[in-house]
């Protein structure tokens, strides 16, 4: 059974940190490509981040580039989203991904609010 279980959310005044943690099990790292959605109040969800569990390689969305790091610790079957100069524009709930590249199969955690303060 494939588990996603994000942790590390919470309240963070503008220009803060935060760091969120996604541990996950159930699934070859891989095989698959693993990251991070976010959807802001009022909003569809959107992904903002991502990396490849063949070869390391990671992707960001525009408005995160320079601010937001994701990493993975496969010893800890752990990735990270270390997200630095947050803005309250990065107010939102934040959700684990990964999808099994052999089946297609798409999986998600349950998420964590992330709220910035002006």
């Amino acid at each position: 059974e494939v588990q996603l279980v994000e942790s590390g959310g919470g309240l963070v005044q503008a220009g803060g940190s935060l760091r969120l943690s996604c541990l996950h099990s159930g699934f070859t790292f891989n095989d698959s490509a693993i990251g991070w959605f976010h959807r802001a109040p009022g909003k569809e969800r959107v992904g903002i981040s991502c990396i490849s569990g063949s070869d390391g390689s990671t992707w960001y969305e525009d408005s995160v580039k320079g601010r937001f790091t994701i990493s993975s610790d496969n010893t800890k079957n752990t990735m990270y989203l270390q997200m630095n100069s947050l803005k309250p524009e990065d107010t939102a709930v934040y959700y684990c991904a990964a999808t099994r590249i052999s089946s297609r199969a798409d999986y998600w955690g349950q998420g964590t609010q992330v709220t910035v303060s002006s």
